[in-house]
């Protein structure tokens, strides 16, 4: 099989991979989501979105949902300019179609081009740490990269080493909950519970390789957390701090340990915790700053993290 020397990624953690990967000069399209690293914004935009993402938390929720019942696709996928593109690989997910544009939409697109020229699809579906370095690993070997890409991969793993290194021998955990959406209250599942584990704390609302679950006031309260570490999908930390009123305004609110204690935190979920790709490793510093202040510091504070 040919090595593809023209890619369209669907989704930022892939394009970020292949930028990772050195091959940023491979990529001739990308989702409306993609902006990292900043050389990929003048790449032709092949996706768009039915919700409005500047709306509040419970509008594009509520957004979603009417949508997503009327059988309505939250994303469109611009068909046209990727034929255009003339890509031999395609990279998309199979994970959440809340996220980004679903493989059915992709599989129909290739499905419709003469057969001598369909493009390869990559489906990336992680849930775990573990299943994202094999998505890096397959993206390394699919561009023919070789001992190259292993190399990198190798480095990027052992950053996250140094940081277990020094956690493993913790013996008494913060309680932490990451909050994945504010309006309704939903915990942050797949990696991250993963991520704080190796960071220092324990999740005590999500679970490792499973999706993200809906949660109530009453679930929060009984968990009655060390650290809450609000993360919304797709949201900035700017954003994030402006959707956070809702929840200071609960009767609850006030009654939580993490609140009186002055431990709650605003992250940049979109750039880092959101995307299962190479920005995972810094993910798990940011963490760490925060859940283990006397044992790490990276420099995140003020630009990735800050407290409420």
């Amino acid at each position: 099989m040919s090595i593809p020397k023209r890619i369209v990624s669907l989704l930022p953690a892939a394009t970020e991979m292949v930028c990772f990967l050195g091959e940023s000069a491979r990529l001739v399209g990308r989702s409306h989501e993609c902006d990292f690293p900043e050389q990929t914004l003048s790449l032709p935009v092949c996706t768009s979105s039915n919700v409005d993402a500047k709306a509040s938390s419970k509008a594009i929720d509520d957004s979603v949902k009417s949508i997503s019942s009327a059988n309505n696709p939250i994303y469109v996928l611009d068909t046209a300019l990727i034929k255009q593109l003339r890509p031999d690989l395609i990279i998309t997910q199979a994970q959440c179609d809340v996220c980004a544009i679903s493989l059915v939409e992709v599989q129909k697109l290739v499905d419709s081009w003469p057969s001598q020229n369909h493009p390869r699809i990559i489906t990336l579906s992680p849930t775990r740490l573990a299943d994202v370095w094999n998505d890096l690993r397959n993206i390394s070997e699919t561009l023919g990269l070789g001992d190259s890409g292993k190399e990198l991969i190798r480095i990027l793993k052992n950053r996250v080493v140094t940081i277990i290194e020094k956690t493993c021998i913790i013996e008494k955990r913060p309680k932490v909950v990451c909050l994945e959406w504010t309006e309704p209250l939903m915990a942050a599942g797949n990696w991250v519970p993963e991520l704080v584990e190796l960071a220092g704390g324990k999740d005590v609302c999500g679970t490792p390789g499973k999706h993200s679950a809906w949660m109530d006031w009453d679930l929060l309260l009984k968990q009655d957390p060390d650290f809450i570490i609000a993360m919304p999908c797709g949201f900035d930390m700017e954003r994030t701090r402006s959707e956070m009123k809702p929840l200071t305004l609960h009767p609850l609110w006030k009654k939580l340990q993490a609140v009186r204690g002055k431990q709650v935190f605003v992250v940049d979920g979109n750039s880092y915790f959101n995307r299962p790709g190479p920005r995972l490793v810094e993910s798990i510093e940011i963490l760490a700053e925060i859940l283990q202040p006397k044992l790490f510091h990276f420099g995140h504070e003020g630009k990735a993290w800050s407290r409420l």
